[in-house]
């Protein structure tokens, strides 16, 4: 099914939310035009309220009146109705969809679940301790990676894939707190494969047309601890 014609396409989204770049990169990859909606997290519309009652988050995706929520679901929507454009992300082969469906819940439960929780560490240190569940995941999806890739430069094998897209919305966050911290979630020595993909993913013209400016979400970042700060 091509864009366009009577397609009505929204997505509402926050610009440093990892979840709804997914949703971003995805309709950059394919190539979809669409209505995109910036959301106060702090002062959520009406809009995002009725979409999704049930979490009140982003991202949503909204196609002709209808409301599609959470990042996987999205993604996976965007591919199964625009199958003629684009390229396809999810694999054609049934288990090998299934595996990219379990590593992307994986990437969710293990890898982003604990960095969260590392961010909102109050000093370094803290932070670090907190970061042990993610390096291990990361470990873990280094092998992942070897095993879906083949050799080939991507998740997907030779072009961008359904786990590119779910690893893909925190490229940006990565560069970020490299430039923050000197922290290398991936690392050369430690993930060299997905260190490699990092970089081969911040260089893709569908990407960069997406991911916000870095030193924005480093700001983004301290306004966030200083608030949190404030809290306690």
């Amino acid at each position: 099914m091509a864009a366009g014609g009577h397609d009505e396409l929204q997505l509402l989204g926050m610009w440093a939310s990892p979840f709804a770049l997914r949703a971003r990169l995805a309709l950059s990859f394919k190539g979809i035009r669409y209505q995109y909606i910036e959301e106060d997290l702090s002062n959520k519309s009406d809009l995002l309220l009725i979409s999704n009652p049930v979490h009140k988050k982003v991202p949503v995706l909204i196609h002709n009146g209808k409301p599609v929520c959470e990042s996987q679901i999205i993604v996976q929507y965007i591919d199964e109705v625009y199958t003629g454009t684009g390229p396809s992300l999810l694999p054609a082969d049934p288990y090998e969809r299934a595996m990219a469906r379990f590593w992307a819940t994986f990437i969710d439960d293990k890898l982003l679940a604990s960095w969260v929780q590392a961010s909102r560490g109050k000093t370094m240190e803290e932070k670090m301790e907190r970061l042990k569940p993610t390096f291990a995941a990361i470990e873990t999806l280094e092998a992942a990676f070897k095993e879906c890739s083949k050799g080939k430069p991507f998740f997907g094998g030779d072009s961008v894939g359904y786990l590119d897209v779910m690893l893909g919305g925190q490229v940006a966050w990565v560069h970020a707190s490299k430039a923050r911290h000197g922290l290398k979630l991936y690392d050369a020595s430690r993930s060299p494969l997905l260190h490699a993909w990092v970089e081969r993913c911040s260089v893709l013209n569908e990407t960069r047309a997406v991911l916000p400016d870095i030193d924005r979400l480093v700001e983004y970042a301290k306004m966030r601890e200083a608030l949190a700060a404030a809290a306690n």
